[in-house]
């Protein structure tokens, strides 16, 4: 089955192939897929792009078409490209819903405004690429991926998700220390918080 390319994706410039190596800087061990059948396929299809063919990973979807992916990268990073690959038939999704930075979204807000909606077409060996929108995508820690529907069958099967970009850099957490008295101190404070009593002076 073939489908025209919407105006959002472009095929696959083989020379810049480079660029499809985000799967690289994912955390791997936090990711989640929700509505898998099997429990860790969804980390499975998130691989080099010279493995993209390999129909041994899959992830189907379980009793219905939906799959919410949950992915958290080791940094920051600027996503510009995605490929999916699935079956050749109507297990293949026909829509994908993107947000950046929203670690917490699940199904039941899933179906709010996303940070962008694509439509996809047949590509059961990766040569499409779907352009994706810089001002949500250019400094990203967190992605979520909700495929809500396929081109008819009751599950969805996906063999590859490949995400184009680079890599920002790790971010830094912000610890904050705050120190606490165990005894207020008279020159740390005004005199009028002690005579209206907000302290006492042991």
């Amino acid at each position: 089955m073939q489908h025209s390319c919407s105006r959002s994706c472009q095929h696959v410039d083989e020379t810049n192939v480079g660029l499809w190596n985000l799967h690289t800087k994912i955390d791997k061990y936090n990711l989640q897929c929700y509505n898998e059948k099997h429990d860790g396929s969804g980390k499975e299809i998130f691989r080099a792009w010279d493995e993209r063919l390999d129909r041994s990973k899959v992830v189907e979807s379980d009793d219905d078409p939906e799959l919410l992916f949950s992915i958290p990268f080791n940094g920051a990073v600027k996503i510009t490209g995605l490929c999916v690959i699935g079956e050749n038939g109507p297990s293949h999704p026909n829509t994908v819903k993107l947000w950046s930075n929203l670690p917490e979204l699940r199904f039941e807000n899933a179906r709010g405004k996303e940070h962008q909606e694509i439509s996809l077409t047949y590509d059961p060996s990766g040569t499409l690429a779907y352009q994706v929108n810089p001002a949500h995508f250019s400094r990203v820690t967190h992605l979520s991926l909700y495929f809500p529907s396929n081109f008819g069958d009751e599950t969805t099967r996906i063999y590859y998700i490949g995400l184009r970009g680079e890599f920002l850099g790790e971010v830094k957490s912000k610890i904050v220390i705050a120190t606490y008295e165990s005894k207020p101190q008279l020159k740390d404070h005004k005199v009028d918080d002690f005579l209206k009593g907000n302290y006492e002076i042991q």
